[in-house]
């Protein structure tokens, strides 16, 4: 079992991808509110006061105030097919502001939902 991990930049893909995981009978997933590092840090800090800023700043949209991140535990035989879902559904991850996935090794889950039992 794993906790994959999604960090998805584009909200308004947030509602699709959730129903085409349901659709995959994918369920339990819980969905934060985020903002990376740098876009936080680019509302308190003027550009000169951390360089790096300068620099990400032309690459944030500015249009886009948060991020979402979606927490589920999988089977390891269902990652895959999740990672199919968020590629069909948002966008392939090797390219830019698509996200970033990952997964955590989990030893015990309790309380995980099923669908159809």
């Amino acid at each position: 079992m794993k906790l994959f991990v999604y960090v998805l930049s584009q909200p308004d893909k947030l509602d699709p991808l959730l129903a085409a995981l349901a659709s995959k009978q994918i369920c339990g997933a819980t969905v934060l509110e985020s903002r990376g590092m740098a876009r936080h840090l680019s509302h308190l800090h003027d550009a000169d006061e951390i360089p790096i800023l300068g620099s990400l700043r032309s690459f944030l949209n500015p249009d886009v105030a948060q991020g979402n991140v979606i927490f589920v535990i999988l089977e390891d035989e269902k990652i895959g097919q999740v990672i199919d879902v968020i590629e069909a559904t948002v966008a392939n991850l090797d390219e830019p502001d698509s996200g970033i996935v990952f997964t955590i090794p989990v030893d015990f889950a309790k309380g995980l939902c099923s669908i159809g039992n």
